[in-house]
């Protein structure tokens, strides 16, 4: 009888090792791929049945508000504008705002009254009626002393911009501009101030910490979004300017949604 080299069979015992080896692992695999395949055709049969797998809303989308500008219309000799904490003009046309889809300018022909019942000239609902010209006629002129504007939105709102003409038809710098949102109409309780450039308290609301600013057509734009404002009444103050004593409004638009 013949003996088998012992090499021999270390090699055939090797081989037939790594037989089986590949044999598990092909199995394993295969089994891994008819899993997924099953849990696909799990997904498209519910799909297919009305059941749909859960879609991520994320953030509202963007938009660039429209704010529709008055033409400039600067007349006269220059002021002297020049006051503490003023800003410097930007010198080119302001970026535009970006809000949710849908925003719009919640003021509209929206109720509007006053601390000075009896302006000088015009007349209060001219606030919000949507000329904006600088122009005799388009604005309202109340007293001296601290005065304000209040816009009745009727309805709780998200606000996300205020932006407020006083008077642009000369550059001038308004004191004292203090701009506050809430929703009692008497502004006793729940209020939010947006703005206030009232650098020494003589309105009374506090010291502010924006800056004064030069008047234009395009008006001043309050940025509420990062403020989480919400509220019905927009209330606005002022202390006369660098051209007299006296209070001017063009037009309050709010820009926004209701609350839903």
């Amino acid at each position: 009888m013949m003996r088998k080299d012992p090499g021999s069979f270390v090699r055939d015992c090797v081989l037939v090792l790594l037989v089986v080896c590949l044999c598990f692992v092909y199995s394993c695999k295969k089994s891994t791929e008819e899993g997924q395949t099953a849990t696909q055709s799990q997904q498209s049969s519910s799909t297919s049945s009305g059941s749909k797998a859960p879609v991520s809303t994320g953030a509202p989308k963007m938009v660039p508000i429209n704010i529709e500008l008055p033409k400039p219309m600067f007349v006269g000799t220059p002021q002297d504008t020049r006051v503490p904490n003023l800003e410097k003009p930007l010198g080119k046309p302001r970026p535009p705002f970006l809000a949710p889809a849908g925003t719009t300018n919640l003021a509209a022909g929206k109720p509007v009254t006053a601390s000075d019942e009896e302006p000088i000239i015009g007349d209060i609902e001219m606030v919000t009626d949507g000329d904006k010209e600088a122009a005799d006629g388009s604005y309202v002129e109340f007293g001296p002393f601290v005065q304000h504007v209040t816009v009745d939105l009727e309805a709780k709102c998200d606000i996300y911009a205020i932006v407020m003409w006083h008077f642009h038809k000369q550059a001038r710098v308004y004191f004292d501009v203090v701009v506050q949102v809430s929703d009692d109409p008497d502004f006793i309780s729940g209020v939010k101030t947006v703005f206030n450039n009232d650098i020494d308290n003589s309105a009374g609301f506090g010291v502010g910490t924006d800056m004064h600013y030069s008047e234009t057509s395009e008006g001043r734009l309050i940025d509420c979004l990062t403020q989480g404002v919400q509220g019905r009444y927009v209330r606005c103050y002022s202390n006369g300017n660098t051209s007299n004593d006296l209070n001017h409004y063009i037009e309050v638009e709010v820009y926004g949604k209701p609350v839903q």
